[in-house]
């Protein structure tokens, strides 16, 4: 499972990469390579700062051994069981039960835990939930969404400029049509398609960490029960700040996310998560 999830991502990833270059081949190498500069730079300084950005946003504090020693003894024993170093905890002030990981690397990670977590999870099911964190930094899962979100920033930055050019310039009598269906490919279809493509890798990469993190506890069935927890949770007690363009990185969709289809979704379904981890064999 682990490694046709590992093959699934690098598959989008150059569905991702294929739909970049075709956009260049269409809209001229000038224009790509400025669109690549500026969301390069933003995206990449995003990665380079994201565990600063991301905890602060989430109001998250450094958590003290003294105050939670159940928590850092659970993270100690889960980075001894993946032979990662020991990141830094921190801890979030929202009942709402949630957990993420983040950072640019093993040796400079972190893992926020709400205070609704602590108060929910049995030991081995916060534990679960723990490892699944702890595979996302293993994965490499943070350097993978910049990429993605660094190729399909610079095509929807380009739909943007495509969707301009369609207003003040697309009433041009030569060729008026078919311009008119180039801009519109450039401007929304292909944006949309990126983003689902980025969607998609968000998704596949969840299904890893949640077969990683069993293995590492070798438990699936404990970390089966906390996803069923945190949903129920999400519910009755959806979170309060933050942003959307952060849920991915969180275990479960902190925001309540509606009716959407399972294409537009950061996570995949939580029963068929769920039912993958009930079937897993350690």
């Amino acid at each position: 499972m682990a490694i046709k999830n590992q093959l699934k991502t690098a598959v989008l990833l150059a569905l991702l990469t294929a739909l970049l270059l075709w956009i260049g081949s269409l809209f001229g190498r000038k224009g790509l390579i400025f669109a690549a500069i500026f969301v390069g730079l933003m995206n990449f300084g995003s990665y380079w700062f994201s565990d600063k950005i991301v905890l602060w946003m989430y109001r998250a504090k450094e958590a003290k051994q003294s105050e939670y020693p159940k928590l850092y003894r659970i993270i100690k024993d889960v980075a001894k069981l993946s032979g990662l170093p020991m990141p830094k905890v921190y801890i979030i002030p929202s009942e709402q039960s949630n957990a993420f990981a983040t950072g640019r690397n093993k040796n400079h990670a972190a893992v926020a835990c709400t205070e609704g977590i602590l108060k929910l999870m049995t030991e081995e099911e916060l534990k679960g939930v723990i490892a699944h964190e702890f595979s996302h930094i293993q994965n490499r899962d943070i350097l993978i969404s910049t990429i993605a979100g660094t190729i399909a920033g610079v095509i929807s930055y380009i739909g943007v400029m495509a969707r301009w050019s369609a207003i003040f310039g697309g009433s041009r009598d030569d060729d008026r049509g078919g311009n008119l269906i180039s801009l519109l490919i450039l401007g929304i279809i292909t944006p949309l398609v990126a983003t689902l493509i980025q969607l998609a890798i968000s998704r596949s990469r969840e299904y890893l960490a949640d077969d990683t993190g069993a293995r590492i506890v070798k438990n699936p069935n404990a970390l089966a029960s906390a996803l069923e927890k945190l949903e129920e949770d999400g519910k009755r007690h959806p979170m309060r700040f933050g942003s959307p363009s952060t849920a991915h990185l969180f275990i479960s969709n902190p925001f309540r996310s509606g009716m959407f289809i399972t294409l537009f979704q950061t996570h995949p379904p939580l029963a068929e998560r769920v039912k993958r981890l009930r079937n897993m064999k350690i």
